[in-house]
């Protein structure tokens, strides 16, 4: 689990979710842009709750290590909605190395 500190506040959230988050913020940042952005959250009770963070140009935040007890928060939803903002904004090419068809490159001379 990862203690997350921004915009003067903190939240627990699970690792994985605290990793997509920073690289998502650091996409926007780069692409000089901003999203709002909801994951889950662990309370000081133990129960899960929710944050929504605004993250862009502007956003410093820090994650650190945070033992919990109540297991590790997982919300595969809230990480491939982050990673759809990063794929967005760093989208990647492919490139299919076998063609679909044979080309007769001999018969365009």
């Amino acid at each position: 689990m990862k203690r997350v500190i921004y915009a003067g506040s903190e939240f627990v959230t699970g690792d994985d979710l605290a990793a997509t988050l920073l690289r998502c913020s650091q996409a926007l940042a780069e692409a000089g842009e901003a999203e709002a952005v909801t994951l889950p959250t662990r309370e000081p009770d133990g129960s899960v709750g929710e944050v929504t963070v605004l993250i862009g140009p502007a956003s410093q935040m820090v994650a650190r290590d945070v033992h919990d007890e109540n297991g590790e928060l997982v919300d595969e939803g809230a990480i491939e909605r982050m990673k759809s903002i990063q794929r967005r904004l760093h989208p990647i090419a492919t490139v299919d190395p076998a063609p679909s068809a044979e080309v007769g490159w001999e018969d365009e001379i």
